[in-house]
């Protein structure tokens, strides 16, 4: 039977965006495999219904089991905060997502108690962060903003063109009126932005990446499931430790995860996901 430590761990996302989440991964437990699947063809998630999203995750959990990954992880919030609830029971192995790390960060890093939260409209609906941070610390009061606009302008590379820093700052000014000192970026793809949304709420706001905060966890997880790579089976070739799979547009996910991967990608394979 294969020693499950040495597996891949799978990772997906409706987009380019979960790879904010493998990145950290990567720096926080080098010596992991990561498999990530990243649902081009669908993407956005977050204008879609829950009975979709639910759909969706369970054709690439699916997938990705076909695979033999060891854990998922959710890197997308809409996902984590529509259909992890659904999906993780009927898994055998671990999954986590990106949510409950970065809420309860979140809650424990405000001083004044007001919280903002910018993501999809249907993370910000499903009000999953509020009821985190608020069962942590029923004192703080959380303000959500949907930003619909950010996950087409970071796919098509505008970071801190003029059009998304004016964009941020009708988004943002809403919440920063309400006096939030922290603000947690709940989409996989908002912390390409960071240094954007930095800009327009200045040095008094925390900005909360859940993406960080997410391999962190995994990684307590995967230890306390004794399912950490403990280095002693690696490829020879660390260029192919790392697995990329898409529904669609392959070479502009490729080129889009080599502006921010610490190491190159090859290729992205290209499948049907319709059939999982």
């Amino acid at each position: 039977m294969e020693d499950l430590r040495y597996a891949p761990i799978g990772v997906f996302d409706s987009g380019v965006g979960g790879l904010t989440v493998a990145r950290e991964i990567v720096r926080q437990i080098p010596g992991e495999r990561i498999l990530y699947f990243g649902d081009t063809a669908r993407v956005p998630y977050g204008s879609k219904s829950q009975d979709t999203i639910i759909r969706f995750s369970r054709q690439i959990v699916h997938f990705l089991q076909t695979k033999g990954v060891k854990a998922v992880v959710v890197a997308c919030n809409t996902a984590s905060a529509l259909a992890l609830e659904t999906i993780a029971p009927e898994m055998d192995i671990p999954v986590i997502g990106v949510v409950i790390p970065g809420a309860r960060v979140a809650a424990e890093s405000t001083k004044n108690g007001k919280v903002g939260v910018i993501a999809t409209k249907s993370t910000i609906d499903s009000g999953l962060y509020t009821r985190v941070i608020t069962e942590i610390d029923p004192t703080v009061s959380v303000y959500g903003k949907a930003c619909p606009l950010f996950v087409p302008l970071v796919e098509e590379g505008w970071l801190s063109d003029p059009v998304t820093v004016e964009v941020a700052r009708r988004y943002l000014e809403p919440l920063l009126e309400t006096g939030i000192d922290t603000l947690v970026m709940g989409c996989t793809h908002y912390p390409l932005l960071r240094d954007t949304l930095a800009q327009v709420l200045g040095e008094q706001v925390l900005l909360i990446n859940p993406a960080y905060e997410t391999a962190r966890e995994l990684k307590h997880l995967l230890e306390h499931e004794d399912l950490i790579n403990d280095g002693a089976c690696m490829p020879d070739d660390p260029e192919n430790m790392h697995s990329f799979y898409v529904s669609d547009a392959a070479d502009k996910f490729r080129e889009f995860a080599n502006s921010i991967l610490p190491f190159w990608v090859d290729r992205a394979k290209l499948i049907g996901i319709d059939e999982y």
